[in-house]
């Protein structure tokens, strides 16, 4: 079986995203980025540099 661990929720400003980490076996203990819609569907893994963990939003530069 597969089993992950989601830590660190945090939703997007405007509420329909969920950004988290997770953990999963086999992955070298490091954690991965993630990000689902409010539907729960759309789940991605969100690329970052290096392990991901502890996700927080910010406002875009113009």
């Amino acid at each position: 079986t597969s089993s992950f661990l989601d830590e660190g929720p945090t939703w997007s400003p405007n509420g329909r995203v969920l950004m988290f980490f997770r953990e999963t076996p086999g992955a070298n203990g490091a954690p991965s980025l993630y990000s689902v819609d409010i539907t729960g569907r759309n789940l991605k893994k969100v690329s970052a540099a290096g392990n991901g963990s502890d996700p927080s939003w910010s406002r875009l530069r113009e």
